[in-house]
């Protein structure tokens, strides 16, 4: 039964490739879209590789093998991955698969890249697809993604719509849904991802608490007189704890957008990101922002420049999406950051 069900997938992209070769000038238009791309090929494409893209098993939301993920923010614009593929009702997905027009050179769109990787590394799944059925790519999302890398950066497997026939096996062994439960993706992104070079968002996270902890222990007890050890490790953790919260507060829709952004501007930077620290107690009546036991935050003295380095290090250019990080992979880093 496999064998027929491989064969059967096998002939049915080998239509979809006919098609698009039979009029490939209207497909590379630039009227030709997103919305069209995908429902012409894209999703064929995958059901063709068993994936039950439109959901006609009937299973209930949460047990969907194929779904879109919720919008998202990436570098300051609105973002969302096309297709995110699991099993089991398994939150966490398998793989995502971005799409674009047929009319967007992939090879060279370090835009797209950044897009797709920046949404795998956020959520820490290794391996993803941006594709235009033109072109394929599969990107390695392990590597912390930049806006300066290239198109080719982490990408380990790529190849045209010409190609599909001789890269079949390759498909239908790593994302045929089959194939998923006896650990073909696994096996590749085992073997091909590329580890020279990777942080996790976590390590990277982790790694970034503690060089902020490092310059604002050196500004508060270079600027507060007196401080004790003990006041001044309390200090440090309260001030890194509060901007986090607010921050993902921002990218959850809960404060507004660029608050702290905006409070790094002029004047004080510190006392502007404590004056948004009172407004977070009034309106959360949290024992983070309990002033009335933590008398030491509201005099404290930090110097600009470490205060706007903290909150310039939470927004783009670098990749942090806190709408997105799990909650978990965050408390994992603080776990190890406090010990």
């Amino acid at each position: 039964m496999s064998e027929e069900t491989k064969e059967s997938a096998r002939l049915k992209i080998a239509e979809l490739v006919a098609k698009y070769a039979g009029q490939q000038a209207d497909y590379e238009s630039p009227d030709y879209n997103e919305t069209q791309t995908r429902q012409d090929f894209i999703n064929p494409f995958f059901k063709a590789l068993g994936w039950d893209v439109d959901n006609e098993q009937g299973y209930a939301e949460a047990y969907r093998e194929v779904v879109h993920e919720l919008t998202v923010k990436i570098d300051g614009h609105t973002k969302r991955p096309d297709n995110a593929f699991r099993i089991g009702g398994n939150p966490v997905p398998l793989f995502l698969v971005e799409t674009k027009k047929p009319s967007i050179l992939l090879a060279a769109a370090a835009d797209a890249a950044y897009q797709i990787r920046s949404y795998g590394w956020n959520k820490k799944i290794a391996v993803n697809i941006l594709t235009n059925f033109r072109e394929f790519a599969v990107y390695d999302c392990t590597p912390k993604p930049s806006p300066a890398d290239n198109a080719a950066k982490a990408r380990i497997r790529y190849f045209s719509y010409k190609n599909y026939s001789d890269e079949f096996d390759f498909l239908w062994n790593t994302f045929g849904r089959e194939n998923i439960p006896k650990g073909g993706l696994d096996q590749f992104i085992q073997s091909d991802t590329q580890k020279k070079g990777t942080s996790a968002v976590d390590k990277e996270f982790l790694r970034m608490l503690e060089d902020w902890r490092e310059h604002l222990a050196v500004s508060i007890n270079k600027n507060n007189e007196g401080i004790g050890e003990e006041e001044l490790n309390y200090a440090v953790q309260q001030t890194i704890n509060r901007i986090v919260f607010l921050r993902m507060a921002e990218d959850r829709k809960i404060e507004p957008e660029n608050s702290l952004q905006q409070a790094v501007g002029t004047g004080n930077f510190y006392q502007n990101v404590f004056r948004l620290f009172l407004q977070a107690d009034a309106k959360y009546n949290s024992g983070l922002f309990d002033f009335e036991k933590d008398t030491v935050s509201p005099n404290l003295i930090i110097d600009n420049r470490i205060i706007k380095r903290i909150v310039s290090d939470l927004y783009y250019p670098n990749p942090y999406n806190f709408a997105i990080i799990p909650v978990e992979i965050l408390g994992t880093a603080y776990e190890r950051f406090l010990g």
